[in-house]
């Protein structure tokens, strides 16, 4: 039975470790103005957050004391901060 529950701590790590990397590069690649235009905090600070959330998974792992709120501030970046910063058209509209 050991073998069934580290194959589900292998899978939660390394779907929450694609999901936390996934808003990083998210986060680089959208246009800085974005962030600001849509009344978010500035693209620095959300990429500083996504980043460091990806580490924590990383070194520590999703079922650490510091897992969670990573977690959490991946989720909270790709269903609200992301959605916002990309319904953004990008330049002029003609």
């Amino acid at each position: 039975m050991n073998g069934f529950q580290d194959l589900v701590f292998l899978v939660l790590y390394w779907g929450v470790l694609a999901l936390t990397a996934w808003a990083f590069i998210d986060a680089l690649i959208r246009p800085a103005s974005g962030f600001v235009a849509a009344g978010k905090l500035t693209k620095p600070g959300w990429a500083a957050i996504t980043g460091l959330a990806a580490l924590i998974i990383f070194w520590q792992g999703p079922m650490s004391f510091l897992g969670l709120p990573a977690v959490i501030a991946a989720v909270v970046y790709l269903v609200d901060v992301r959605p916002a910063v990309k319904g953004l058209r990008r330049g002029n509209s003609w």
